[in-house]
């Protein structure tokens, strides 16, 4: 899982600059309002408004931003209708790539991910031509600056972890998707304050290209999820901690 794990790293580090909070916030509105929308506003009764205000206090979304993105899911406040959509490709050395939206315009985000894929060494693939290749599980990292995987691995397994691992500044938890609120939970209850966690899809194996091509790649990937209507992208690209990402 270490493909994962990396880009996830990458990924949270980029999100948690000040400079693109904004983006990372609005993102998560727009799937808490999704959520609300379709399950109602009760997180009780609503197990993906539940995890999207799980991942959105991850990010140290303010509650009155919350409450106002389930308030217009609900019909409470006006808010855009969004439509949720997906795309597989590849990218540069024949990565696999999954892309989750939200959009208020379905033909102008299709039209730019083909662009962002077509002008950096990808291509679109019909849909199921990649995901095959990924599992969706819970994940739910914590900063090893503060925790040792010892520790995390006695608590984690006995809450119902499938795997511990450490990539790079962070040590990650797996999990069933059934699982996740209730590992997450035992784990906020025994002291573990998490840096992030979601439901991801992960990839079964990652394929390891050079170091040039690896940067191509990730540079793909990084355009893509910093797209206003993307969501989630998963990739099988391995990262190696030790690839120089300056040179992109």
């Amino acid at each position: 899982m270490s493909g994962h794990s990396k880009w996830a790293t990458i990924r949270h580090k980029k999100g948690a600059q000040d400079a693109k909070r904004g983006k990372v916030f609005t993102k998560l509105i727009k799937e808490i309002t999704v959520a609300a929308r379709m399950g109602g506003g009760d997180m009780e009764t609503n197990p993906r408004l539940r995890q999207a205000v799980v991942k959105a206090k991850s990010e140290n979304m303010p509650k009155e931003n919350i409450d106002r993105a389930i308030k217009k899911g609900t019909g409470e406040l006006e808010g855009v209708d969004y439509v949720e959509m997906a795309y597989e490709g590849y990218g540069p050395g024949g990565v696999a790539i999954m892309v989750e939206a939200l959009t208020d315009n379905k033909n102008r985000t299709a039209a730019d991910v083909r662009s962002i894929f077509s002008k950096h060494g990808g291509n679109l693939g019909e849909n199921g031509c990649v995901s095959y290749l990924f599992t969706r599980k819970g994940v739910i990292a914590y900063p090893t600056e503060k925790y040792g995987e010892d520790e995390i691995l006695e608590h984690a397994l006995e809450a119902g972890a499938e795997d511990v691992s450490t990539e790079g500044d962070q040590i990650e938890v797996t999990c069933a998707p059934d699982d996740f609120e209730n590992l997450l939970q035992a784990m906020q209850d025994a002291g573990f304050e998490e840096s992030s966690a979601s439901i991801s899809k992960i990839p079964e194996a990652t394929i390891s290209l050079d170091p040039e091509g690896t940067r191509k790649a990730l540079k793909l990937i990084e355009l893509i999820d910093d797209h206003d209507d993307i969501q989630e992208v998963s990739t099988n690209l391995d990262i190696p901690d030790d690839l120089d990402l300056s040179e992109e």
